[in-house]
């Protein structure tokens, strides 16, 4: 049964939000009651009446506060709190208790309700006083548990990203620098599986990594953690090299939530002394090589993703013009943002362009990522929605 009812206006009743309450009580004078205090108290209010819990569950879509009567015909005492509560959502509840039991009243505010209201003990206006205060505590209650939520989460994210992105393991041999840099696509709402490393094998070869798992969310970040973790103890117990990425591809396959999910990653082992690459892509960007003043793509042989049909990754030679030179290593979520009003995507063309550019020049290699971020931010109109992690290895200091 349902009764509205808006008393004469003895204060600024315009002011007040209508409060959507529901009764539940089995006894029908003490419902009248209740409605006439409501009335009493002259604030707008929406009352729907049940008699019993099974019929409060079908009518508490919209209710703001619930009204209980701990003596019900199918729910009595504590245990029906327990049942409403676990129906309430986020409805506000308060119990009605009689004088012999004001007890279970304070026993229902531990048990999660707002507030214990003693029958034949409040008039018009502390009634509904109470039941805008239970409302209000209600929505402070599930504002605060929000809060923490959001904290726990971003806890949590912090922690994988960490994992992500591990402190190169590498000698300052030969000249040789690398630039990490990692950026969140969380600021987004997004917590991707981006990840990379690097490790310095001996006193001559360099071994590097940048790989993405697809989608996003937390399970993702953590299968780039497992991923990334088992790349640097495949290349430090010295697997060779062409079975390095397929010992990945089966860690990938064991330990994703899906069969539809797959990661893409480049790879490069560097011979230092020889100044020169062997570069593997496995569905993923091309490195770029900066040189001699330009930037041009790696000319790869492509392998495809991991996860789909497991095939061995063409290896491709790369020999290094000199002793002055840098190789970016990136992830597609720099170069698939837009450059304009259309949908053309900066790509791997944009991306050489941008690193062609005079200002690009002139850049300390430090900060040479983020102004590529900066700048793929501003060509796409705003921030890019993805994650984005580079290495940016150079040798020599220069371009």
């Amino acid at each position: 049964m349902t009764e509205r009812s808006l008393a004469p206006r003895t204060y600024a009743t315009e002011q007040l939000e209508r409060l959507r309450i529901l009764l539940v009580e089995d006894d029908e004078g003490d419902a009248f009651l209740v409605r006439e205090l409501l009335t009493e108290a002259g604030a707008p209010f929406d009352l729907t009446i049940a008699s019993s819990l099974r019929e409060a569950r079908g009518l508490l879509v919209g209710v703001e506060c619930v009204l209980l009567d701990l003596g019900l015909p199918d729910a009595e005492g504590i245990d029906g709190l327990r049942k409403l509560l676990a129906v309430a959502e986020g409805a506000a509840v308060c119990v009605l208790t009689g004088r012999s039991d004001e007890h279970l009243g304070v026993q229902a505010v531990a048990e999660g309700a707002q507030d214990y209201l003693v029958k034949g003990q409040v008039d018009g206006v502390l009634l509904i006083r109470s039941l805008r205060y239970a409302v209000e505590r209600k929505r402070a209650d599930e504002n605060a548990r929000r809060l923490r939520e959001a904290e726990l989460r971003e806890a949590e994210s912090a922690r994988l990203e960490r994992g992500l992105l591990p402190k190169p393991l590498k000698r300052d041999d030969f000249g040789l620098a690398v630039e990490p840099f990692y950026r969140s696509g969380r600021a987004m709402g997004l917590l991707g599986g981006d990840f990379y490393d690097v490790i310095q094998v001996g006193d001559d070869r360099l071994h590097v990594i940048v790989g993405d798992v697809c989608g996003h969310g937390v399970d993702e970040a953590a299968l780039g953690v497992e991923l990334r973790v088992a790349w640097r103890a495949l290349v430090l117990a010295g697997v060779p090299e062409e079975q390095v990425l397929p010992s990945l591809e089966q860690v990938l396959m064991s330990e994703r939530r899906a069969r539809e999910v797959f990661a893409t990653v480049a790879s490069a082992v560097i011979d230092l002394p020889g100044n020169k690459a062997t570069v593997r892509v496995a569905g993923h960007p091309p490195p770029v090589v900066l040189s001699g003043g330009r930037a041009a793509p790696v000319d790869v042989r492509r392998g495809i993703v991991l996860g789909v049909r497991p095939a061995p990754t063409p290896a491709t030679e790369l020999e290094f013009e000199g002793h002055d030179w840098s190789m970016l290593m990136y992830t597609d979520g720099l170069i698939e943002g837009r450059t304009g009003a259309g949908n053309e995507r900066l790509d791997v063309g944009g991306l050489c362009k941008l690193l062609g550019e005079p200002d690009a020049h002139h850049l300390p290699l430090p900060v040479l990522p983020q102004w590529l971020v900066s700048r793929a931010d501003e060509d796409n109109g705003g921030p890019l929605t993805d994650d984005v992690a580079m290495l940016l290895i150079s040798r020599g200091g220069g371009r």
